[in-house]
């Protein structure tokens, strides 16, 4: 089976960068791909990306070494089995605010006798090889979100949950969750706070934790915090920010009208 790039990173304790696929298009998914992450995440929760949209976004994604993860849009075995069936290597699941929680995500995403999961890996085989059926429980990394109240308080026992191999936090979220404002990087204190407790708490468990970013700088500082797996900006992000500084550029040198102006 093709081996989990992701896994072969956290192994020799490295941090994998992440991108986000925001836009549901197989040539937008492709170019990134092209630029050397180590994985990008479809983004099935929020946004505009369905199931028809994210199947040529993960084929697109196969045509490099860079790892095809999936969000979810939300713990229901349907949106996790058929993410799997595509071709995802990784699936990050929101809002799991239990170990129920937790116990549920790992049965419906392994085959028995660890798990629940359906047979049925159509585009699996494809992208896997011959033998996923025997290997992918070992090779799928499975991302547990971490973004409430719950979830927080929950921690110990979500961490503990055998099968898990890493939680997520999503920092918008977990601000919301303790009253403070929704933002990737510039978080208020209870957040930073909670942000180095899971951190922390993961490597005690052994468990790979992962987190969103809006920049570079703050993915940076979340690695020498022990992340090994950050996420930096997104496809759409990123699009808008390239092309404000293109048009920044041209506009200052005042050899363009601002499009105001006419």
């Amino acid at each position: 089976m093709r081996g989990n790039r992701l896994r072969k990173i956290w192994a020799s304790g490295g941090a994998a960068v992440n991108g986000w696929l925001a836009v549901p298009s197989g040539f937008s998914a492709e170019t990134m791909a092209h630029q050397g992450w180590d994985s990008l995440t479809i983004d099935m929760q929020h946004g505009v990306v369905d199931y028809q949209s994210a199947v040529p976004m993960l084929t697109a994604v196969s045509t490099t070494d860079t790892v095809p993860v999936v969000r979810v849009p939300w713990l229901d075995p349907g949106h996790l089995m058929k993410a799997l069936d595509a071709g995802a290597y990784g699936i990050i699941c929101p809002m799991i605010n239990s170990r129920e929680d937790a116990e549920k995500l790992v049965a419906w995403t392994h085959y028995p006798p660890h798990g629940t999961r359906s047979f049925g890996p159509i585009r699996g085989l494809l992208y896997g090889g011959a033998d996923y059926p025997e290997q992918a429980n070992g090779t799928v990394a499975v991302f547990a979100m971490i973004e409430t109240r719950d979830g927080l308080d929950n921690l110990e026992e979500i961490l503990s949950t055998p099968g898990l191999d890493a939680v997520y936090i999503g920092p918008s979220d977990l601000s919301l969750a303790l009253g403070c404002r929704p933002t990737f990087d510039d978080v208020d204190p209870p957040v930073a706070e909670a942000i180095e407790f899971i951190a922390a708490k993961a490597k005690e468990h052994g468990k790979i934790a992962g987190v969103h970013n809006g920049t570079p700088e703050a993915a940076l500082k979340r690695i020498e915090m022990g992340f090994q797996f950050v996420t930096v900006s997104s496809d759409a992000r990123l699009m808008a920010a390239g092309s404000q500084q293109i048009l920044s550029a041209m506009r200052s040198s005042g050899a363009v009208q601002d499009s105001a102006g006419y």
